[in-house]
Order: structure tokens, then C-alpha cells, then sequence
């Protein structure tokens, strides 16, 4: 007779003896102490900078919230807000098109605007500024018209702050769109698009995901750097506050007035900018 084999179910279906239960791992949660440990300390060491804060009484905060809502500090605070939007919304639409001029495929217009970018990124903004303010010595009238009058401070800190924005802005346009799949484009032109119905339903809205994060780092980068506008005495939020200040010699509740102000603002562009950011990344892994 052949021998006969007897086959065992598989270690899957037999029941666990004692000795198989034993050999079974059991998994164990890592001990985290380390990180908990420096969670405390940072906390501790936040809670207790907080408190110096307020109750330091040369931070005069009764100072600070008499101040804060004045009509001065309003109107500066105001003109911060419009020259911050005047300047983003012209320095965009500049900057859009040198980026247009530097992905042209003619040489002469990809080198205008190459130029541009290096020159106004090449010179500090305080020194444009300043350029501008003394315009007159180089052009004391233009058609005419004497710069002296036809320039006034306010006006040459949105030039200055426009044509500095534009160099920056061309650059993050022009890097949405090169983030844009070639093959994309292609599609497009294959079902007979147009040019300019290629750029708005098909380039745009995908740059638009490149764009917007560093846009609203503009944005934010904008709104605290119309505070140097102050030099050419534009009577922004900073400059608001330097006047009183330099009335009631209360420098620092007062430059804390301006601090706060800034913070709210920003705080509430930065929410403003994530949501915007979920808008344009629906359908991709960015979107949250």
C-alpha cells in the first residue's frame, strides 16, 4: 500500500494554542517624553513672555487703547488699506505684462523685460522712493505742467511702490504659467481654442494655483512695506502714529497702536488667502 499523507489546515484557520497566542507581537505606543517635555517648556516660556507683556507698565496699555480708535489713526490706517490695493492691483496688472514680454518669443521684448525685472529688483524701494521724490531736479516740468505740483507725495509713493511691485508680481505670474503642463496647452489648440480662450479656461486657472500663494505673500509684504512712505511724509498708519507721538512723546504705546493694526490686517489677509487657496486647488491634493 502507498503511504498516505495527511495534509494540515493552513496556520490560519487552526485555532491558537498557549504557545502560538505568546508568540503573537503586541504592539506597544511609543513614548513620546521628549516631545511633551518641550511642548511644556515652550508653553511655559510663552506664558511667561505673555505676562511680562502685560504687566509691564511702560507698555502703557490704557495708552494704547485711548489711542487706538482716534480719527488720525483711523485716517492713516485707511490710506495704508488703499495704497496697499492700488498698488497690488496696478503693480498685477504691470506685472503680468512683463511676464507676458519675458515668455515672448521675440528677443528684443523678452529683453525689455528682463531688464525691468533685474533694475527695479536690482535697487532698494527706499531709494526709488526717494528717486521719485526728487524727480524735479531732473525734470523740472513734463508737458508742461511743473512736476513739483504735478506729483505730490502721495502719488509718487504709489508710483514708487507700483513699479517696484510690478518686478516681483512679473516673476510669480511668470512662474504660474510655466507651472502649467505644455501638454494642456496643446490639448487646447488641438480643439481649435483661440489664444485668448486657451489663457482664461485653460492656462489661468490651473496658475492660479501657483499664484496665489505667493500673491498673498505680496499682498501681506505690501501692506507693511507702505510704511515706508512715511519718509516722503504720506501720512500712512506709521506716520499717523509718529505725529502723535512726536506731540506727546509716548513713542512706544503709540508704535504698539501701529503694531496691532497691522496684525489685525494681516490676520485677517491671511484668512482671506486661504481661502482663496482651497478655491483654486479643488480636485487637487492641495485642496483642505
Amino acid at each position: 500500500m502507498p503511504p498516505q499523507t495527511v495534509s494540515l489546515p493552513p496556520p490560519s484557520s487552526r485555532p491558537l494554542v498557549k504557545d502560538d497566542a505568546d508568540a503573537v507581537p503586541r504592539i506597544v505606543p511609543v513614548h513620546r517624553t521628549g516631545r511633551w517635555t518641550a511642548a511644556v517648556v515652550v508653553l511655559v516660556l510663552l506664558a511667561l513672555a505673555l505676562n511680562s507683556v502685560i504687566r509691564n507698565d511702560a507698555f502703557q496699555w490704557d495708552v494704547v487703547l485711548s489711542y487706538f480708535a482716534t480719527v488720525p489713526v483711523l485716517r492713516g490706517l485707511w490710506l495704508t488699506l488703499w495704497l496697499t490695493a492700488v498698488v497690488v492691483a496696478l503693480g498685477f496688472v504691470l506685472g503680468a505684462v512683463l511676464a507676458v514680454l519675458r515668455l515672448s518669443g521675440n528677443p528684443v521684448l523678452q529683453a525689455v523685460g528682463w531688464g525691468y525685472v533685474w533694475l527695479f529688483r536690482s535697487t532698494p524701494i527706499l531709494v526709488q522712493l526717494l528717486f521719485w521724490f526728487n524727480i524735479g531736479a531732473l525734470y523740472p516740468q513734463i508737458l508742461g505742467v511743473s512736476t513739483v505740483s504735478l506729483l505730490g507725495p502721495v502719488t509718487i509713493a504709489v508710483i514708487g511702490l507700483t513699479l517696484h511691485e510690478a518686478a516681483y508680481a512679473a516673476e510669480v505670474v511668470r512662474g504660474g504659467i510655466l507651472s502649467v503642463e505644455r501638454g494642456q496647452v496643446e490639448a487646447a489648440q488641438s480643439l481649435g481654442l483661440g489664444p485668448w480662450r486657451r489663457f482664461r479656461r485653460i492656462v489661468l486657472p490651473q496658475a492660479m494655483r501657483s499664484i496665489v500663494p505667493p500673491a498673498g505673500n505680496m499682498l501681506i509684504g505690501t501692506l507693511k512695506g507702505t510704511s515706508i512712505v512715511s519718509i516722503i511724509a504720506v501720512q500712512d498708519l506709521l506716520y499717523s502714529v509718529q505725529l502723535v507721538y512726536h506731540r506727546t512723546y509716548q513713542v512706544i504705546p503709540l508704535l504698539l497702536v501701529a503694531t496691532v493694526w497691522y496684525a489685525v490686517v494681516t490676520t485677517l489677509l491671511s484668512i482671506g488667502q486661504r481661502y482663496v487657496e482651497r478655491y483654486y486647488a479643488r480636485g487637487t491634493a492641495g485642496a483642505r
